[in-house]
């Protein structure tokens, strides 16, 4: 080979290496820029989802002691209807009775 040819060849290789460096730092960073973006709207799903999640909670809250109350509303009801029955079996006793 001529001394021309080797310092063709010398000056090609480095280039190349080169070239390929340049284009994995380009994918590396479109990586990260993809790998940002993603996080950031990852981030955004999971404010989304704590802010349901909270409403969710207070939700469960409200009707938890709706359901409290419920049930001391419907103990009162049976109360009283079973005090209604005791008068009406008291008055059904003393018609039976006369």
């Amino acid at each position: 080979m001529s001394v021309k040819a080797v310092e063709e060849v010398s000056a090609k290789v480095p280039a190349d290496d080169f070239q390929a460096l340049e284009e994995k730092v380009y994918r590396t960073i479109e990586l990260y820029k993809s790998a940002r973006e993603a996080k950031a709207a990852a981030e955004r799903d999971n404010q989304r989802l704590r802010e349901q999640l909270e409403e969710r909670e207070e939700q469960v809250e409200t009707l938890r002691r709706e359901a409290v109350q419920l049930r001391k509303e419907r103990e009162e009801v049976r109360g009283r209807v079973e005090k209604m029955l005791q008068q009406i079996e008291l008055v059904a006793d003393e018609q039976a009775a006369s």
